[in-house]
């Protein structure tokens, strides 16, 4: 299915009551305040624009796992109070349920110009379920709908599908964004397209390895998982993270990958501790690691064939660290690859919590031509995957 939606131009919102799914699943302390935003301002340009073209903001998410319980630790109020600061002038309501004839009554009476955030929508047993009935109380809230939550259109919920397929919708600015970002990789990309993909296991991205095997000119392997694709090959590993029963699958992706002409870049050096721990032994070395030891993060000459993989691509996707970059003497493979995609000319697009955790970390997060919102939702897209919050906004 190509990467299209309809966008917020196709909705008449003038006067309307607009109900729109968004993503503030945002990071709490224990006190109870949010120590990262950035989802919260994603939305912002939605919302506001929203505002401005007369609609009446009424606004879902989730936030943590609940798991259909009311938690109070979980429920929306510390979001409302940051809602109302990014928004001056605006009157924030915070309501203490998502759905029934109270919530009616209370979005029906709201002044024309506030914003209107509903209680957690996971405290309802049926949103992760896609129920029908749910949906359907919630459509009563609007009369029109829009999905601008990237992170969650991964799954058939009542909030992101259900409602979709009840009112007439479109997609916001942020899930607008996101998708004409994978559009660019994945549809008719620059080349050279290269993809770095890195992270612990190699069994979640294997799925991903074959789709991109398709598609891509290079792909550079990096983090734990680079340890099955160098065991597979008959390497010695010492006590690095290891798959054994993805043997098979990855010997035969790294014949897909000579097969089709994919460059494909494993390290060749590696940055190596005793244990898996931040103040553990560390030394680098060149080839098969030794017993005892585990691989920690790509090593410099490994470092230098990446960067320069990457120097001259006109397309990257980057999704997962090369190393436990948290730690600083584990950082360098993760900072070397997200300062050589900072300094290409390529058009980059960055998913995954963690590869956007590092970039961030590193400061280059504004040299990045895209960072996803949503890390299993662009890992489903680069899978070749239809996700179910664009297939409902397709209809």
């Amino acid at each position: 299915m190509k990467l299209s939606i309809p966008g917020l131009d196709t909705l008449d919102v003038s006067g309307k009551r607009v109900l729109v799914r968004v993503d503030f699943n945002v990071p709490l302390d224990g006190d109870q305040r949010i120590t990262d935003d950035t989802r919260i301002r994603a939305a912002l340009p939605t919302i506001q624009a929203l505002l401005e073209r007369g609609g009446r903001p009424v606004l879902m998410s989730h936030l943590g796992r609940p798991k259909g319980q009311v938690v109070d630790e979980l429920r929306l109020d510390p979001i409302a109070d940051r809602l109302a600061q990014l928004l001056p002038g605006r009157q924030v309501i915070k309501l203490d349920a998502c759905r029934g004839p109270e919530v009616e009554a209370a979005v029906a009476g709201a002044p024309a110009d506030a914003v209107v955030l509903l209680e957690n929508i996971r405290f309802e047993p049926g949103e992760t379920k896609g129920d029908e009935q749910l949906a359907a109380d919630l459509a009563r809230l609007g009369d029109c709908f829009v999905n601008d939550a990237f992170g969650t259109s991964h799954r058939d919920h009542s909030s992101v599908c259900g409602v979709a397929r009840i009112l007439p919708a479109a997609g916001g600015l942020l899930l607008e964004r996101e998708i004409a970002a994978f559009a660019r990789v994945l549809e008719d990309p620059a080349r050279p397209l290269a993809a770095v993909l890195g992270g612990a296991k190699v069994s979640d991205k294997l799925t991903v390895i074959e789709r991109l095997l398709d598609v891509v000119d290079r792909l550079l392997i990096g983090g734990g998982m680079a340890y099955t694709f160098l065991a597979a090959r008959g390497g010695s590993i010492g006590s690095s993270l290891v798959q054994p029963d993805q043997f098979d699958m990855v010997r035969r992706a790294m014949a897909m990958a000579k097969e089709r002409g994919v460059q494909l870049l494993l390290p060749v050096d590696h940055v190596i501790g005793r244990d898996f721990a931040e103040g553990t032994e560390h030394r680098t070395v060149e080839g098969d690691i030794p017993d005892g030891w585990m691989g920690l993060d790509i090593g410099p000459k490994a470092c230098a064939a990446y960067a320069a993989a990457l120097a001259d691509a006109k397309t990257i996707v980057w999704n997962g660290p090369m190393g436990v970059f948290e730690w600083p003497s584990f950082e360098a493979g993760t900072r070397t690859v997200a300062e050589a995609v900072a300094d290409s000319p390529a058009y980059s697009v960055v998913g995954g919590g963690d590869s956007v955790a590092a970039v961030e970390k590193f400061g280059l997060a504004e040299r990045m031509g895209h960072i996803s919102t949503g890390g299993g939702a662009s890992l489903e897209l680069l899978e070749g995957k239809v996700l179910p919050g664009i297939a409902a906004l397709q209809r």
